[in-house]
């Protein structure tokens, strides 16, 4: 029988849609599960800040009544007008490996993006640069992060025969911690300090670093990431959604701010133990055990020696002046204190100098790649 496609239109089949990608990869060692609870609030136009500039389908794909693939088709409408595009993105795709599926679910959202005015079709992406983007192409025997997507070998090479192009690559690392500081880091940091009259701050409370910092630290990323592939600016609900949702769950330890002489922020460095292996045991559910799982890898001592280096951010006229080396002078010793062998980079742009040469004094593993795919709609 061929394929049928479903648009979601209850909770009970966006269920499905959520519930899917848990059961296609089950028995897969290196996926790691989203928190479904998150997924519900994604998925939601109400809770999701993203619909004040994005609109989107869900759709399922059968086969003889069982479900067999699935797929989210989005519009970012700011981003097509900063980047001056009509695309339409895919997202959250996966797919038994059958060519008839993936193409029946690719043709479904052309053919949504089409009747929206769209020329061209991207992908995989989300909303925002907040969710996980780019179709991993190497590295599939490594362990996901919760920031990225896995995805079977197959799924590349249906694209590539469906004729979609690379429109960009991202690679990561792993970046092993050091026993010292790097005697580089430790001269620039040094230099630079004295120079910009720059300050280390460090906070113990989540209410105070949002209310000093929280607005501070996200017009950052606006300003730093601005020039990157298919980034939109966030909007103000964004950033008070994600004030809210990120700061009380992270380890302060590993939060380091750079200030100027006028306690202007001009870096952040974010990072946090990993929680893959936590959600891998979580199943995708914070009920009736997911919590204890994901508290025991926050905040219990044997806790992952795997970081997640979630976000770095430095102004840009201090980039190149030795403002990520203050960060990173200030993070290695708590790093090594917390008993943390190497850190995930995760997805960094393949043309990103600025960004990989700030690893140039550790040892790295390049351990990954990811693919955004692109096809003009004919």
């Amino acid at each position: 029988m061929s394929v049928s496609i479903q648009k979601v239109n209850t909770s009970a089949e966006l269920k499905k849609f959520i519930r899917f990608n848990y059961k296609l990869y089950k028995n897969t060692p290196y996926s790691v599960p989203d928190l479904y609870d998150d997924m519900l609030a994604t998925f939601n136009k109400k809770r999701n800040a993203a619909f004040e500039f994005c609109e989107a389908d869900y759709f399922l794909a059968y086969r003889d009544g069982k479900l067999v693939g699935r797929v989210a088709a989005i519009i970012n409408h700011k981003a097509n007008e900063v980047w001056n595009k009509k695309e339409v993105r895919f997202g959250w795709i996966d797919f038994i490996d059958d060519r008839e599926v993936s193409e029946a679910l690719l043709r479904t959202v052309e053919e949504w993006g089409r009747s929206r005015g769209m020329d061209h079709i991207q992908g995989p992406l989300g909303f925002t640069d907040f969710d996980a983007e780019g179709m991993l192409v190497e590295g599939f025997d490594q362990l996901s992060t919760m920031a990225t997507i896995y995805n079977y070998p197959y799924y590349p090479e249906h694209l590539e025969q469906l004729g979609y192009e690379k429109d960009a690559d991202w690679v990561e690392f792993k970046i092993y911690i050091p026993d010292d500081i790097p005697e580089k880091h430790k001269r620039i940091s040094q230099l630079v300090q004295k120079k910009y009259n720059l300050k280390i701050k460090k906070y113990s409370s989540a209410k105070k670093i949002a209310q000093d910092y929280g607005q501070a630290i996200f017009e950052l990323m606006n300003e730093t990431y601005k020039p990157l592939y298919g980034y939109s600016p966030l909007s103000q609900r964004q950033i008070d959604q994600y004030v809210k949702m990120y700061l009380p769950i992270v380890d302060l330890r590993m939060v380091t701010l750079i200030t100027d002489q006028e306690d202007k922020l001009v870096g952040v460095g974010v990072s946090m133990p990993s929680l893959s292996v936590a959600l891998q045991k979580a199943k995708g559910r914070l009920l009736p055990f997911g919590w204890f799982y994901l508290l025991k890898a926050l905040f219990m001592k044997r806790r992952s020696q795997v970081l997640d280096l979630l976000l770095v951010a430095v102004k840009p006229e201090y980039q190149n002046k030795g403002v990520n080396a203050l960060l990173f002078s200030d993070l290695i010793p708590i790093y090594k204190k917390l008993g943390f062998v190497y850190a995930e980079s995760n997805p960094e742009l393949e043309m990103n100098g600025k960004v990989q040469a700030q690893w140039e004094y550790f040892k790295t593993e390049q351990h990954k790649r990811r693919r955004a795919f692109v096809k003009k709609i004919d």
